[in-house]
């Protein structure tokens, strides 16, 4: 009877382990996916404000040294089309990773402000400063998931 017993328990007590292990490496693939999910919402945050910048910083090259109406037309529509594909990224990572929304932020107004260049040189200036926000955002996701 007590060998019974015994069993009973050992078997219990093994279910009851193997139950615990089971939650926790479903709990860490889930995590695992959730991180994979929020590094590919940053990444294609950071390739469209990279090709947002890009479609900027020709289009106002463009418009700054009178390239004809339908080239700048042309980048015009890039550079609209590049930031609408900006704005879901942006709130992804606003949402999913919270910390980095500020940098992200930072980016996106920097390659904006673009728009206002008077001169070459002023725009030279201005591409720099956004390569150097786009840096920061790139830098602070890799902080963030290393």
């Amino acid at each position: 009877m007590l060998s019974t017993v015994i069993a009973v328990v050992g078997t219990l007590l093994g279910a009851a382990v193997a139950g615990i292990l089971q939650h926790r490496t479903a709990r860490t693939t889930r995590s695992e996916a959730r991180d994979d999910h929020r590094r590919d919402r940053e990444l294609e945050a950071i390739t469209a404000v990279a090709s947002h910048l890009r479609a900027m910083a020709l289009r106002e090259d463009l418009r700054l040294s009178d390239a004809g109406p339908e080239a700048i037309t042309a980048a015009r529509a890039e550079s609209h089309a590049t930031r609408s594909a900006i704005e879901a990224p942006k709130v992804q990572v606003a949402i999913l990773v919270p910390s980095l929304a500020a940098a992200a932020e930072d980016a996106i107004h920097a390659a904006l402000a673009l728009r206002v260049a008077a001169d070459h040189q002023t725009l030279n200036a201005l591409r720099k400063d956004a390569i150097t926000a786009t840096d920061r955002f790139v830098t602070a996701a890799a902080r963030h998931f290393a």
